[in-house]
């Protein structure tokens, strides 16, 4: 008998099918990986486990799910109440969201032991501490860090406060739905080796729901590949890797993106930066003295040439952001800032509107930066009515669809509005709105972080092929690797506000000099360095 088997589940919001007729088992200490694309149906299937789903809107025409026999779909809730979180547990996708803002992280992680062990609060804090030490927190079991609330600590503290939640009862089953997606390569590599750790400890089985086939690589003994609410193809992890028979399976690990820029840039520099500082006072008492800066930005330079794509890459709060907005004046900042021979430091904000046109920017969440209330004609429009450019209104309509069509739209997608749009459509409504403009310069701020592989490639293309037709300069920050290869000529590293490497993308990548580089470069491709400091896969 299996540990966990899922027969014949299906799954409706309305009378929109999300998941149709899928079936699974997972064994004891065992890691079932469920892949596919947004939408695929993944998160619902493993929320049905549990029956976390808004019932009664969302319903199960046909199914079963049984945990040693015992049936859990259509359950009593007192029953589904005693199994979640203690033979079953779940980490959700966003930490940040998924914990408390008002509550203390020993209060939440305590919650779960008092529920479903009735401990005293002294019992309790002493499993919190042993959980937070096994997960590898051990700088959060002082008594003031224990009082601290989630937004007090960073993305990968945030996911392993979950993950010591999820274990406080050593579960039998724990589901994991894409516990890595916002982190760094870096941390992501920590909180996966962490998983394996955990669970051969403790015997536990993982349901692992990603969309990151190198992740399912590395953790998976068995996998489910999932397409619109189906299973598509499924077995052993080498298999379905080295052998994969579905169509779709197919194209998912072909997804990846790949290739190189074009070599075809012009030596005529656009971009010049040098000594560039952006530093945020700490104030403290009661006249609120400056005491200290934080050095979001310290001492970079960096140049750019027409049609030239330079890769910024580090960790969250490396300062690549921040940069990023302060060449567009976005921040104030100190250092030579030059655009085309243009001194901007000494511009106002009056003689720099004009300049604004030629240098965009394109946001991480194309959902965040566009108005919900406003239809894509208008959000493409709203820049050429600033610099007055396009004509009249049918002027300004049909080049609106010229580039709709330029980004893989279509000219009606104008008439519609933000939310009707999948992830990977706003980014391309998102480049339509900068491009439009036929600017020399764009700053594209992690433009691919929370898309899928399948996805991410589509944008790299399209990013090409527009710089190679518009002789566009690039500014790429990301800290997926993966995708700045794809994409850069030039590549700059960078960690706590400083550059610690930059040079050629290939020097970068094949043999790069500095030891955080390196393990960037580990974490990201799984490979290892040689004494020479030449990498291997």
């Amino acid at each position: 008998m299996s540990l966990l088997e899922v027969k014949d589940l299906h799954v409706s919001f309305g009378e929109a099918a999300a998941v149709r007729g899928i079936s699974f088992a997972l064994e004891k200490g065992e890691t079932l990986a469920l892949v596919g694309e947004s939408g695929s149906g993944k998160s619902v299937s493993a929320l049905s486990i549990l029956q976390l789903l808004p019932y009664p809107r969302a319903h199960h025409r046909a199914g079963s799910i049984t945990l040693e026999g015992d049936e859990l779909l259509g359950c009593k809730e007192r029953k589904i109440r005693s199994i979640r979180g203690n033979r079953i547990a779940m980490i959700f996708q966003e930490p940040l969201t998924s914990l408390n803002p008002l509550h203390s992280i020993e209060q939440q992680i305590a919650e779960v032991l008092f529920i479903h062990k009735l401990m005293t609060k002294r019992q309790a804090r002493e499993r919190v501490i042993e959980l937070l030490k096994l997960v590898g927190l051990e700088d959060a079991t002082t008594e003031d860090r224990l009082k601290a609330l989630p937004h007090q600590f960073s993305g990968g503290q945030q996911q392993r406060i979950m993950i010591a939640m999820a274990l406080a009862n050593e579960p039998d089953i724990l589901i994991a739905d894409e516990p890595t997606t916002a982190l760094d390569v870096t941390v992501q590599a920590q909180i996966l080796k962490l998983l394996k750790e955990l669970q051969a400890k403790l015997g536990m089985a993982i349901l692992m729901i990603t969309h990151d086939l190198g992740i399912v690589r590395h953790m998976a003994d068995r996998v489910c590949v999932m397409h619109d609410g189906q299973i598509v193809e499924q077995g052993a992890c080498s298999d379905i890797f080295e052998r994969p028979e579905h169509a779709y399976t197919q194209k998912l690990l072909a997804a990846e993106p790949s290739g190189a820029p074009t070599g075809k840039f012009s030596e005529d520099e656009i971009l010049r930066v040098e000594d560039f500082k952006v530093w945020y006072p700490i104030k403290r008492g009661i006249i609120k003295r400056t005491v200290d800066h934080v050095k979001a930005v310290n001492g970079i330079s960096l140049t750019v040439r027409q049609g030239e794509t330079l890769g910024v890459v580090g960790e969250s709060g490396s300062g690549k952001s921040t940069l990023g907005r302060a060449i567009l004046r976005l921040e104030d900042s100190e250092g030579h800032l030059s655009f085309d021979g243009a001194d901007l430091q000494i511009m106002s904000q009056k003689d720099l509107r004009p300049l604004r046109r030629e240098m965009q920017m394109v946001f991480q969440d194309p959902f965040g930066s566009m108005s919900p209330r406003m239809s894509v004609h208008q959000i493409v429009e709203e820049g050429l009515l600033v610099h007055k450019l396009g004509g009249n209104y049918e002027e300004r309509r049909q080049l609106i669809g010229d580039i709709l069509e330029e980004v893989g739209l279509s000219r009606e997608a104008q008439d519609r509005y933000p939310h009707e749009f999948s992830g990977g459509q706003r980014q391309r409504i998102a480049i339509a709105r900068a491009v439009v403009l036929k600017p020399r310069l764009i700053i594209l701020d992690e433009p691919t972080s929370a898309l899928d592989m399948s996805v991410q490639a589509q944008i790299v293309e399209l990013l090409r092929a527009l710089q190679q037709k518009h002789n566009l300069a690039y500014i790429f920050i990301s800290h997926d690797l993966k995708v700045v290869r794809a994409m850069s000529h030039k590549v700059m590293v960078m960690q706590n506000g400083v550059v610690v490497e930059q040079g050629l993308r290939d020097d970068i990548f094949d043999a790069p000099q500095s030891p955080y580089t390196k393990a960037l470069m580990a974490a990201a491709f799984d490979i290892q360095a040689d004494d020479s400091g030449v990498v291997h896969s």
